[in-house]
């Protein structure tokens, strides 16, 4: 039987991020900060090295020196190790001198370094997912099953159809036909295959193991005209109708695409309650990151509940509730904290009369703070409308939500709040 060692794991990096704006103006989707103190590209890199995966590899392309940095500082192996993370970035080449078209052309620019690994199967994950999945299990299915293809798969409400790539499957788990984002309602009543009037569909998570023979012949395929680029659009569609052996494996744990500065806040926040769907303390399969050496955090008075409190802070007499402290975070006296996400800071530090933090006598409700932010005394922030967007120099509002972006200084006194 094969072996994980046999496995290559190709994370996506991800494109512009634009639908995560402003968290993506200084650095990619997969290096947005998430749960007070992680990456969300630690995310597949631990479930990779907990599924004994430990030949990985992050293409990347849009604002990837914080994600370059922060991967060469995390994920090193000792000399006696086969293990490697290493980043295979956007480059001209004599055969290639434009950017990435695309998820399955990102793989395709990188076919050599891909079977320069010498791996029998390649495992292709995205870098903006919040989950935790033994890849080994889904491994020995697509072993058993001599699958060219498997594709992850999950029930999915009917609410989300649209957002999914939905597939029907044989009762042998092959899979017959697959639609990429659906939208009108004939071709959603195509896909229904599943006796469950809320969650009807199965949906692709966007997690591929392929055999490396099937995934080099699929993207040389059309090496020329580039009409296959996208994996859930493209590569298994065109498999499928090709008669390829495509399987889809049942996943059935927790699973958030964190596509969206809505799915990003609600994610976070789902992870401060007790009972928290997503759990950050499982001792068996740890989240991998960064280790930086801070001291344990201090609270000052106050009051704090349903707080996830990363290490470093501060807390100075504040009422902080349902709420994601960062690391490094400096809270001052009086300060009230609601549905926030703070993400912290790089450094501690001052900027003139405010702390690198929030300071005193602040009201803050519904918003996300990113690094570095100083917030100054007696600052209001209230969540707007859920379908309101706008970008002010001070702060950008997305789904309603105030967004305020890396480094931003907002001057005390300062109010954001919908008008009337």
């Amino acid at each position: 039987m094969p072996s994980t060692n046999d496995i290559l794991a190709v994370i996506l990096g991800g494109g512009q991020g634009k639908r995560l704006f402003p968290l993506t103006v200084m650095r990619s989707k997969p290096a947005v900060p998430i749960a007070g103190k992680y990456r969300l590209i630690d995310i597949p890199i631990s479930n990779c090295i907990n599924s004994s995966i430990y030949r990985i590899a992050v293409l990347t392309q849009f604002n990837s020196v914080s994600l370059h940095r922060h991967i060469a500082r995390t994920y090193n192996f000792d000399a006696f190790h086969r293990g490697w993370v290493q980043i295979w970035a956007a480059e001209q080449t004599m055969e290639h001198t434009e950017w990435y078209q695309g998820t399955a052309d990102a793989v395709r620019k990188q076919l050599m370094e891909i079977q320069s690994a010498r791996a029998d199967d390649v495992l292709i994950l995205a870098g903006d997912h919040l989950y935790r999945m033994n890849y080994a299990k889904m491994a020995q299915f697509h072993w058993e099953n001599g699958a060219d293809v498997t594709v992850a798969v999950q029930p999915v409400p009917k609410e989300e159809a649209s957002r999914f790539g939905l597939l029907k499957r044989d009762e042998e788990f092959r899979i017959k036909d697959f639609a990429e984002k659906p939208k009108e309602p004939a071709a959603l009543a195509k896909m229904v295959s599943r006796d469950d009037p809320d969650m009807p569909y199965l949906g692709s998570m966007g997690i591929y193991l392929f055999k490396l023979k099937t995934l080099v012949d699929v993207l040389n395929l059309d090496n020329h005209n580039h009409q296959l680029d996208d994996f859930g659009g493209d590569i298994i569609p065109h498999l499928i109708r090709e008669g390829a052996k495509v399987y889809g494996y049942d996943f059935s744990g927790y699973w958030r695409d964190i596509g969206t500065i809505r799915s990003f806040y609600d994610t976070n926040l789902e992870m401060t309650v007790e009972e928290s769907a997503f759990d950050l303390f499982d001792p068996n399969n740890p989240i991998f990151t960064h280790a930086r050496f801070l001291p344990g955090s201090q609270v000052f008075g106050g009051k704090l509940k349903d707080v996830l409190l990363a290490e470093g802070c501060r807390i100075y007499n504040a009422d902080i509730e349902h709420s994601v402290i960062g690391l490094r975070s400096q809270v001052g006296s009086g300060t009230r904290i609601r549905d926030t996400i703070l993400m912290g800071a790089d450094y501690y530090g001052t900027r003139g009369s405010a702390p690198i933090g929030i300071a005193e006598n602040c009201d803050i409700v519904g918003a996300i703070i990113d690094k570095n932010a100083s917030i100054g005394n007696n600052v209001v922030i209230r969540p707007f409308p859920p379908d309101v967007d706008l970008d002010h120099y001070l702060y950008a509002v997305r789904d309603g939500i105030v967004v305020i972006p890396k480094n931003k200084v907002i001057p005390a006194g300062t109010v954001i709040e919908p008008k009337g």
